[in-house]
């Protein structure tokens, strides 16, 4: 059993070291010139409108708010200034969302976003990313690569297409720190000793964005108020929250195995899911110890198995949102085929693992 688990171990390093390494390295170079693009577009953006400054800057060989959706996919999470007259509200009624509320009627003039405030006093993240649309998609025009970007239409997000082989989704947003949401505060669950005191002060410390895009959980029942309304995302907690042991490497081999295999049709499965299930994976095995090199196949089996359970019930809930199922939306066939292939894969590498060379 100890001889099969280290040839397991043996064979994920050998996928992580080449297969790995490579995909990061290939998307490093690709987020080097699509920020290229993306900052020459935000710097004239902002000369036409100074409120949205480009937070897009590179810290430690990474930039921060850029997301990997997948190699050809991007998100750019642009920070906004001066949230202060608006108290946070996340009363539950929107899964996975809250909305910005004026804290005193009498401040509205001293908003710097005045124009955005609805009459009952909320900040549109609709009105503010629709304006943000259309200085964008001037900002095109007049952009020093304006020959290899251009607007993707038909949409109400910000999405670049860049030399007609990459995306980038650009998300206005504000950044909560010092604050925790409401929906999330059954988090840590007390009858689990992990993450430990310590992480936990850290990483309601980091706090959470609240992002200006289309939120999947109302689709189809958009209101004006929902509308009005901002998605909540925890990606710097969730990096923080994965940090120590073989963590990364689990996550990075998941990502691989993704890319090249789970791109499917109706597109049911992204990074995102996959970082989710690590952070689950954590709380069923919270022992420091769990997460040791040698440990890195039970951990990614069983991240496996618990991805076609998901699949096959068709609900993956957010870690830290539960009542927000990140499938929503995706059509049962496509979580259905996702389901066949994840088994084909983990039968795979649990039976073959000298099979990762070829996978």
């Amino acid at each position: 059993m100890i001889a099969a688990q280290a040839k397991l171990v043996y064979h994920l390093n050998k996928y992580y070291n080449e297969k790995c390494q490579a995909r990061k390295a290939a998307i490093a170079k690709t987020i080097r010139e699509v920020c290229k693009v993306v900052s020459d577009v935000l710097k004239e953006v902002e000369v036409q409108e100074p409120r949205f400054i480009s937070s897009l800057n590179e810290m430690d060989n990474r930039y921060e708010g850029l997301e990997v959706v997948s190699p050809t996919e991007f998100e750019v999470v642009l920070y906004l200034n001066q949230m202060g007259v608006f108290n946070f509200v996340d009363d539950g009624s929107l899964p996975g969302c809250a909305v910005l509320k004026l804290s005193d009627g009498r401040k509205r003039s001293m908003s710097l976003w005045v124009e955005f405030i609805t009459a009952s006093g909320y900040l549109s993240a609709r009105k503010i990313r629709s304006r943000f649309q259309t200085l964008v998609a001037q900002a095109v025009d007049k952009c020093s690569y304006r020959d290899v970007v251009k607007m993707v239409a038909d949409t109400s997000e910000v999405k670049l297409r860049i030399r007609d082989r990459y995306v980038v989704q650009i998300t206005p947003a504000f950044k909560c720190t010092g604050i925790w949401p409401r929906s999330a505060a059954h988090w840590p669950l007390p009858h689990i000793p992990w993450p430990g005191p310590n992480r936990v002060a850290e990483v309601k410390a980091e706090g959470f964005n609240l992002l200006s895009k289309e939120c999947h959980s109302l689709a189809g029942k958009q209101s004006s108020a929902e509308s009005d309304a901002w998605v909540l995302q925890f990606a710097e907690a969730e990096n923080r929250l994965q940090m120590g042991g073989c963590r990364k490497k689990c996550l990075s081999i998941l990502k691989t195995l993704r890319d090249r295999h789970l791109e499917l049709p109706g597109q049911p499965l992204n990074n995102y899911h996959m970082k989710t299930l690590v952070s689950y994976e954590c709380e069923k095995h919270p022992r420091e110890s769990d997460w040791d090199e040698s440990c890195l196949g039970d951990r990614l089996n069983g991240i496996l198995l618990q991805l076609i359970s998901c699949l096959q019930c068709r609900r993956c809930p957010h870690y830290f949102l539960p009542n927000l199922d990140l499938f929503q939306g995706k059509p049962h066939s496509a979580l259905e085929n996702a389901a066949k292939q994840t088994w084909r894969l983990a039968r795979e590498i649990l039976t073959n693992p000298k099979s990762l060379e070829k996978l």
